[in-house]
């Protein structure tokens, strides 16, 4: 999973026109060390996406701008518009992450 490091680049990555998935997380939550442990084989399975991460704490106008409120969360975009948020009260294991990924295809 590639970290995101600046603005530009968050926008850049999400104008895809292919769908993305940005994964926002913070060092000191403990459901982001967590999901880090089960989510590269989901990434592995899902490669339809290209996966990206970004440190909630580094772009607080970002997270506020698409309501993203707990962490770990996975967001979908394309083409600059957000598809899909799996908040983090639902991202607690690997069926969860999977649940939400099936449900968007």
């Amino acid at each position: 999973m590639q970290v995101i490091t600046t603005n530009e680049q968050f926008n850049e990555i999400i104008a895809s026109e292919q769908p993305v998935i940005v994964k926002f997380f913070a060092g000191w939550c403990p459901d982001c060390t967590r999901m880090n442990m089960f989510i590269d084989p989901i990434i592995e399975e899902y490669n339809q996406y290209t996966w990206y991460e970004i440190n909630r704490d580094d772009f607080p106008e970002i997270a506020e701008k698409y309501q993203v409120m707990g962490i770990p969360s996975l967001l979908i975009f394309k083409n600059s518009e957000k598809l899909a948020h799996l908040h983090s009260a639902n991202a607690k294991s690997p069926e969860d992450v999977k649940e939400f990924l099936n449900a968007q295809s």
